[in-house]
């Protein structure tokens, strides 16, 4: 786990990697149009034990002062993957650059998939059950 580390007058902030990698799962998260972060198997094993992983479908490159961020989504059909995207690198970028005072130099976003926000969620219902 790589920490990035400021010190000031009264002594040091540590930030880890998965702290950013949180924030932005969570950031790109909220956007319109993105169904679910995309984070393969292990992130599926994860939930499907269930433990949620937060930065499922992220990953970040973080130094001393600045972070670079891969997203991996699936966006949901009809939506208008130039915009959904330049809204995810708007809305990441803001919220790690608020939250931590890192400057974020770039929020790749990679769309892995298409689908309907209902099945989905219809999927997610029929894994319940099980």
């Amino acid at each position: 786990m790589v920490v990035s580390e400021e010190k000031n007058g009264l002594g040091s902030i540590r930030i880890a990697d998965d702290v950013v990698r949180i924030i932005a799962g969570l950031a790109a998260s909220e956007v319109s149009g993105v169904v679910s972060m995309s984070g393969g198997m292990v992130g599926g094993i994860a939930e499907k034990l269930g433990r949620k992983n937060l930065s499922k479908g992220v990953k970040v490159e973080v130094g001393e002062k600045e972070a670079a961020v891969d997203l991996y989504i699936v966006v949901e059909y009809g939506s208008s993957i130039p915009e959904v995207a330049a809204r995810i690198q708007d809305t990441v970028k803001s919220a790690i650059e608020r939250m931590t005072g890192l400057a974020v130099v770039e929020v790749n976003v990679n769309v892995q998939g298409v689908t309907f926000a209902n099945e989905l969620n219809e999927e997610e219902s029929s894994n319940r059950v099980k």
